[in-house]
């Protein structure tokens, strides 16, 4: 019974203290809970933790984007406006696996005061905008930009609440929307990456605005919550806020046909559309180990996605499965498949989804070096790109925390792209990047730095990916150690 009290008040603490402990000390908390078995005195704390297992693995998507309003929320943001970074990111930005080398500009849009004006400009000589527009779910509307509905001619995109059926206004572009709530990832694309180049791309993405269709005849000024200085950030929670993030969700959104299966199940937790989510000490130490529990299975699953790769005999990978892709950008309309587990994996690692992949931007992950082995920050890596990489836009390669999949905190810059001032090429035209705690001597301008205390991903990212990258007659290997 003692022993049984005292493992209430540690989960107790762990629940009251996750958000003001450090990576590190939170690692501490988890090792120590893997230790712990769950043993269930009934079939009815049986049934507690196998469906909190599952709402972790089902409701991922809607805490991560939700995790993103709780954050704009905290630095004094709200839905109808746009947050932005009016310099590329740093460590504060503490999102799943964020782009350093693009400026982001992204609105969050709330529909249930009727529908949402969301006006995109068009591109203005080297300056475009490469994005896409996603409900509460991250399922995507539509892309946005060149490669998006308006293929670079700007337009008025109208978000509509669930089941609109009001006739829609001359000159815009209908995007009905499964939740009342979303937001649009914009990346205005840079050239060079210089201080010029980075005040342009700013500039550009200003351009865009949000505001009600009932305030269309005068539209407000659009409010920009710039991000630069202050942390913000989806990390996801392995422990008791979890749940609570995904009775926001639930409290505010509407059930989808594809989900009302759920609806018992988060019951038995405690979630229930119209009540207050309550958990006494007993059932929160149960949600606590599930949601553990869940987060070792879905590491496995992370682990799986990179077979096969997308390069025969490397360990480069897509990390979304082609079930994920495409349910995702159909709107899960065939009957036959919801991938709920890997879907989960993704967006466990990942924010945002694209309607059309490929077309815009594709992206190859990699947690290993060639021999298998994971990335250590302690050790250093040798990238290489063969010349004349198949992309119109750009490419970049990012380096991210192997546990939290987001920047590497406190990191100079955590990429390295082909818009990097004074990145060194070699003779052929080949370029080759560095990972590890230390620069090699002469190579400072293509190298990336890690933390020797921790594991690492990386991120390789292609904009505009030409015909060349799908076919793979331009194939990039693994990175070696060096040594």
């Amino acid at each position: 019974m003692k022993s049984k009290i005292l493992s209430i008040v540690f989960m107790s603490c762990l629940v009251s203290c996750t958000n003001s402990t450090t990576k590190n000390e939170t690692t501490v908390i988890t090792d120590t809970l893997q230790a712990k078995e769950f043993k269930p005195v009934d079939f009815e704390e049986q049934l507690i933790y196998n469906r909190a297992f599952q709402a972790v693995i089902w409701g991922m998507p809607a805490v991560n984007s939700e995790l993103m309003h709780e954050s704009l929320i905290k630095v004094k943001g709200d839905y109808n406006q746009i947050v932005y970074w009016s310099k590329l990111i740093n460590s504060k930005n503490q999102t799943l696996t964020p782009n350093p080398d693009v400026i982001y500009i992204n609105p969050f849009y709330d529909t249930r005061q009727g529908p949402v004006v969301l006006e995109i400009p068009s591109v203005e000589g080297v300056s475009s905008l490469t994005g896409s527009l996603d409900d509460g779910w991250q399922t995507a509307i539509e892309d946005i930009g060149p490669a998006g509905v308006d293929k670079g001619k700007g337009g008025k995109y109208l978000i509509l609440p669930p089941n609109y059926k009001e006739v829609i206004p001359p000159g815009y572009i209908p995007m009905p929307s499964s939740t009342y709530t979303g937001y649009a990832i914009l990346r205005s694309n840079l050239t060079d990456g210089s201080p010029n180049d980075v005040k342009r791309a700013v500039e550009y993405g200003k351009k865009v605005k949000i505001y009600l269709l009932s305030q269309a005849d005068n539209p407000p000024e659009t409010t920009f919550v710039d991000l630069i200085d202050v942390s913000f950030g989806n990390i996801i929670p392995y422990d008791f806020h979890f749940f609570e993030v995904l009775n926001q969700f639930v409290q505010r959104e509407p059930w989808l046909t594809r989900d009302l299966v759920m609806i018992d199940q988060l019951k038995t937790i405690g979630i229930e559309k119209g009540k207050t989510f309550r958990a006494d000490a007993r059932t929160q130490e149960i949600l606590n180990i599930a949601i553990r529990d869940a987060h070792r299975w879905i590491d496995k699953k992370f682990e799986a996605i990179f077979t096969p790769p997308f390069y025969e005999g490397t360990h480069w990978a897509l990390p979304a499965s082609q079930d994920v892709v495409k349910a995702i950008t159909t709107n899960y309309e065939s009957p036959n498949i919801y991938p709920v587990d890997e879907r989960a994996m993704s967006y466990s690692i990942a924010y945002f989804s694209a309607k059309h992949l490929g077309t815009g931007q594709f992206y190859l992950m990699s947690p290993k070096d060639n021999k298998g082995h994971a990335l250590e920050g302690s050790k250093l890596y040798k990238l290489h790109l063969p010349a004349k990489v198949p992309v119109k836009l750009y490419w970049s390669v990012t380096a991210y925390d192997r546990e939290t999949h987001a920047l590497i905190l406190d990191m100079k810059y955590s990429s390295r792209a082909s818009t990097t001032p004074k990145l060194q090429k070699n003779t052929d035209g080949s370029v080759d990047l560095y990972f590890g705690a230390k620069a090699p001597q002469g190579k400072e301008s293509n190298w990336v730095p890690t933390d020797p205390k921790r594991k690492f991903e990386l991120l390789a990212r292609f904009y505009g990916p030409e015909k060349g990258f799908f076919d793979k007659t331009w194939k990039m290997g693994d990175v070696e150690e060096v040594k």
